[in-house]
């Protein structure tokens, strides 16, 4: 611990020297107001991953690639695309067993996050997307229920000229990608059609994962102040076998195995998604705009545990949202303000049965029932400007959420149920606009985060029963944040926050792929965050991006026999997380972002995490880490066309450590070890039509 920490200041030290974000002045970012913003005005902490980030970063499979890089988001590669990855922003989402949870995923102004707050970082196709948006603090709480931070992905516009592209990846661990894609503009439509494919053996064993993706997005103008966007999202995951984790003595002995019975149960998931949405947004004159939206999906998910069950979900879900957004004057004081509605329904059909050797036994169902989860909310926010020093942020949402259960199943209906859970968040914010180069915010908010129907699908030592007793968690949030921009070319945020909960969603126990959950009567977090970069020379970029946190339990709870004490860490959040990057170009770099431009690229990234505890008592953890990553680029012309080759080499020196954790595993399998040394070289072919 003592020499993460200070890895960790060191390197935090070698960089803020030079100064330090890979956002400029001219960022545009929706999130913080639902409108269009510079980065630097938005009263949040907010930070945008852009497109050429997104390419460098990685082939473009999982969020972890390029995400990494934003302060205050924790997200863990699992190297196990069964469960998704570990994503939490300030802690929450931290106690997901799988999938995403606590955080609301945007993708085009759509939901990518059900009623309930559950969410699928796969739904986000990376090879289309333009930029990711990352909101973090009292904002958040506008965007209803689970709502500890906001990630919101958008695909890229079709440009004047058509193309086509094509990108090819090979790598360690049997990782084979390619993703071909048009894009273009014909007479008033604009088309982006992605197809892309995924497969890997895995670094561990019964880690295999193949995947399909499309994603398509149609713009045009309905009418001359009408514009309106399609997108079609479909996934399919016909196979990611799941390795579980492993005891300290199975770490020790190969990180590669697989963990008990998921071998001999052939623990796997088969996994189908596609989603169909469009907005609207008509300008009803030069200061006001109304947007529509509306959408529908459906995903199927068969999932064989480890315990030789099976478990699979049929859920269908739809949704609807109406947004005005107007600038105006009050006394003399301009305005800018945004109301609406959002409804949001999803029912899914949840079946289990007997699954020796991970096969379904006929006639072996002892579970059948039907789950249903829906939100009505009413919001608004308001920007004033006071003066020309002072800007007021305010905003309130009412959310009310409908959990129900229809068992055909327990002839005694205790499968069946039914569940309400209303809440009003505000939110109230000053900043103070120093000068062009200095922003100071703060702001306080109050959120709540259900359960999700998988969180209340099992009671007692996971037996199939719908278990209301699970309560909606509260919070509160302050954040005290500054925004520096001395210069073009160098860019600087500090945020340091606290939050305070009451009822926290946290892991009962977690055994065979069956994740129990409870409320713990309270929790305390406190921490900072520090992101920027500077153009250190015409061709040398510096960048950082660092957190830390200090979660805790305020209040002395027991979980079954076990006492967890006052003052015991928060299993699943790393105490602290840095990201560091030093990028070299062979062309000349504007300010701030190095952009598309042919030439030679290179870049040394390292990543270092903190201690993460595996439970609640705190008797298992993690060592933390740190890895350095080297990669380089090269694009030239062809033809009219680029062709760009990329390589890198993650986790340079080989360091053995845990990358994830499975929070409170009954059997002590709490650790998913990440792997050593890798490497992944990419080639990517663009040709104008």
């Amino acid at each position: 611990m003592k020499k993460n920490s200070a890895l960790t200041c060191a390197g935090l030290l070698t960089t803020l020297m030079a100064t330090v974000n890979a956002q400029t002045l001219s960022d545009v970012v929706v999130s913080a107001s639902r409108a269009e913003q510079r980065s630097f005005d938005a009263p949040a902490a907010i930070q945008t991953v852009d497109r050429a980030t997104i390419e460098d970063a990685g082939p473009q499979v999982n969020l972890s690639e390029s995400l990494k890089r934003v302060s205050g988001l924790t997200i863990l590669n699992r190297q196990n695309y069964a469960q998704d990855l570990q994503v939490s922003i300030r802690g929450f989402g931290a106690r997901s067993a799988f999938g995403i949870r606590g955080i609301r995923l945007l993708i085009d102004g759509i939901p990518a996050t059900t009623p309930d707050g559950q969410g699928q970082g796969s739904s986000i196709s990376l090879p289309s997307t333009e930029r990711i948006e990352v909101l973090r603090g009292p904002l958040a709480q506008l965007y209803g229920n689970s709502s500890g931070g906001v990630i919101q992905a958008f695909t890229r516009e079709a440009p004047q000229t058509p193309e086509l592209s094509a990108l090819l990846y090979t790598g360690s661990f049997g990782l084979s990608r390619t993703d071909w894609q048009y894009a273009g503009r014909v007479g008033g439509y604009g088309l982006v059609a992605d197809y892309s494919t995924f497969d890997i053996e895995g670094y561990r064993a019964n880690s295999q994962a193949e995947r399909k993706q499309f994603n398509g997005k149609l713009s045009f103008d309905a009418f001359e102040k009408t514009k309106v966007n399609v997108v079609f999202n479909q996934f399919d995951m016909p196979l990611a076998q799941d390795p579980l984790g492993l005891t300290t003595a199975q770490v020790a002995a190969n990180p590669t195995q697989a963990g008990t019975n998921a071998l001999s149960a052939r623990v796997r998931k088969i996994t189908t998604q596609s989603q169909l949405g469009t907005s609207i947004k008509h300008e009803l004159d030069s200061s006001s705009s109304l947007t529509a939206r509306a959408y529908t999906g459906n995903r199927e998910n068969t999932q064989y545990q480890a315990n030789s069950f099976w478990v699979g979900l049929d859920r269908s879900y739809y949704g609807a949202g109406l947004q005005y957004n107007q600038q105006t004057q009050v006394a003399g004081i301009p305005v800018a303000w945004v109301g609406g509605y959002e409804f949001d329904h999803s029912s899914e059909r949840r079946q289990g049965g007997a699954s020796p050797s991970g096969e379904k036994t006929p006639g072996s169902l002892n579970r059948d029932e039907d789950n249903q989860a829906r939100n009505s909310d009413f919001f608004v926010q308001a920007t004033l400007s006071a003066s020309e020093k002072i800007s007021l942020v305010t905003g309130l949402r009412a959310s009310s959420v409908r959990f129900n259960s229809e068992d055909y199943y327990l002839s005694n209906g205790n499968g069946s149920g039914g569940v309400s859970f209303q809440a009003t968040s505000p939110v109230l914010g000053v900043t103070y606009h120093a000068n062009d180069a200095l922003n100071l915010y703060a702001n306080y908010g109050q959120g709540f985060e259900t359960p999700t129907l998988a969180e209340v699908a099992y009671a007692g030592s996971g037996a199939p029963s719908f278990n209301t007793a699970v309560a909606a968690s509260t919070s509160q949030h302050i954040e005290v944040g500054a925004k520096w921009a001395p210069s073009a070319g160098t860019r600087l945020d500090f945020t340091v926050f606290q939050v305070k909960s009451t009822d926290e969603i946290v892991v009962s126990s977690s055994t065979n792929g069956q994740t129990t959950f409870k409320n713990a009567p309270g929790t305390h977090r406190t921490g900072w965050e520090l992101s920027g970069s500077t153009v250190l020379s015409p061709h040398v970029r510096a960048s950082v991006s660092a957190s830390q946190i200090d979660a805790t339990y305020s209040k002395t709870f027991t979980n079954g026999s076990t006492t967890v004490a006052s003052g015991n860490k928060l299993p699943g959040i790393p105490q602290h997380f840095l990201f560091s990057e030093l990028l070299w170009t062979g062309h000349k770099m504007g300010a701030g972002k190095a952009g598309r431009a042919l030439g030679s690229t290179a870049g040394i990234e390292l990543t270092q995490a903190g201690r993460l505890f595996a439970n609640d008592t705190n008797t298992a953890s993690a060592d933390g880490y740190a890895t350095l990553n080297l990669k380089a680029s090269y694009a030239w012309a062809v033809g009219s066309g680029n062709l760009t080759t990329y390589a890198r080499i993650d986790n340079l020196s080989d360091e053995r450590y845990v990358g994830s954790v499975i929070v409170n595993q009954a059997a002590s399998q709490f650790y998913e070890p990440a792997p050593g040394r890798n490497w992944t070289l990419g080639l990517r072919l663009v040709v104008p039509l």
